[in-house]
């Protein structure tokens, strides 16, 4: 296995991880129209060897074969599963099975994640705590806790001599190509859109893990997925705003239409938008990827769904649009819902129903039989202009 690629990131560490250039689908939700990596990366010290997470189900051997470009597996020490989920889990069976002495580090919520989801006995785990360390010989691994990112036994590893810092899902990206940030001129495009994925229900634990680890000196980050991070303020910086919730004078507007009704009341509603100031993304729902409408989620001060109403209710892919703003609870502050109807109305009322606790000030929402009139559509101006205020406020 010669062409396999291996590369190292710092004297003795060594990214022995895969790339799965043909997944279309994370958690068979989350689109990848560039794949994504599954990052492992091995540390030979002068006395132990260390694992830092392992590969997706199905790469077992491709993992293999890197580590053995570089050392037998049977001589590794530790493995260190910061994240118990099988992208990063995956083969941790595989690896225990070809090697006898190799103990799994985790904390006391991952070792029992450890046992249940790869039968790992518990005479092979060693469970650490927040700040416990790990001397390889001229190489020492700390550990810090960092629950609910995105799993509750979520922890980062930090390598003090080299000041690397590998946190697992935390900074990463779905991207399958490119090995350094500093390959993408977009990075922050993809790192927001998997932020608003798979970090932003959890704000707060991440803002409580970027406390923990702001005097760290760190000079690399090494993410389990996507690129590793030489210009480490870059993403820390932008981590911090979303974290935060720091939003721009941004509407994100979603829509589905079947007979244009609906259509016709989003594009004067936009308009208004717009000429008010307002920074406006626009997303159809037949045609949008989730990740593009999550992404812009991110950073927005309101949302604006428009549905016609099916069968009582919102249009289903409104519907799962709502569900998925609700279940993410992005930093958004304002809202507004736009409907049309044929012979029987009931989509607004499931919005309001839908949105009534999620803290979102819902400005006004506005349901007309069939296509908008002009008088309708100076209703729907007068709405957008009065949450442009909100918005620029």
């Amino acid at each position: 296995m010669n062409w396999l690629n291996v590369f190292t990131i710092s004297k003795d560490v060594h990214w022995v991880g895969v790339r799965d250039w043909n997944r279309i689908l994370f958690d068979a939700l989350i689109p990848l129209p560039m794949g994504t990596s599954y990052n492992s990366y091995l540390i030979i010290g002068e006395k132990k060897n260390a694992l830092i997470d392992t590969v997706n189900p199905g790469f077992e051997k491709e993992l293999e074969g890197k580590i053995r470009k570089l050392i037998d597996p049977s001589d590794l020490d530790y493995i260190v599963m910061n994240h118990a989920e099988p992208d990063h889990a995956g083969a941790i069976p595989h690896l225990m099975s070809i090697n006898s002495k190799a103990v799994l580090v985790t904390n006391t919520r991952g070792a029992k994640m450890a046992k249940t989801y790869f039968g790992v006995p518990d005479d092979r785990i060693l469970i650490i705590s927040d700040q416990d360390t790990i001397d390889l010989g001229g190489k020492t691994l700390r550990f810090i806790e960092a629950p609910m990112l995105h799993w509750p036994e979520t922890i980062f590893t930090y390598l003090h001599e080299d000041k690397i810092l590998f946190p697992c899902d935390f900074f990463g990206s779905h991207i399958a190509k490119g090995v350094y940030d500093e390959d993408f001129d977009d990075l922050l495009v993809h790192a927001q859109r998997y932020f608003g994925e798979i970090m932003m229900p959890f704000k707060s634990a991440a803002r409580r893990a970027l406390a923990k680890i702001k005097d760290l000196d760190i000079s690399i980050i090494a993410p389990s997925h996507g690129p590793i991070h030489r210009n480490t303020q870059r993403i820390v910086r932008a981590y911090g705003g979303w974290a935060n919730g720091e939003t721009r004078r941004k509407a994100t507007v979603v829509y589905v239409t079947m007979w244009k009704s609906t259509e016709k009341m989003i594009k004067p509603f936009i308009e208004a938008l717009m000429s008010e100031g307002v920074e406006v993304s626009l997303h159809d729902l037949v045609s949008s990827d989730v990740g593009d409408i999550v992404k812009d989620l991110v950073d927005s001060r309101a949302i604006v769904l428009g549905a016609p109403t099916v069968l009582n209710g919102m249009h289903p892919l409104a519907f799962y649009a709502a569900y998925l703003v609700k279940a993410l609870r992005p930093p958004t502050k304002f809202g507004a819902f736009l409907s049309s109807y044929g012979w029987g109305g009931g989509a607004k009322k499931q919005f309001q129903d839908m949105l009534g606790n999620s803290g979102i000030d819902v400005v006004g929402s506005i349901e007309i039989n069939g296509p908008p009139s002009e008088e309708d559509i100076e209703q729907i101006v007068g709405l957008s202009k009065t949450l442009a205020l909100k918005i620029m406020e």
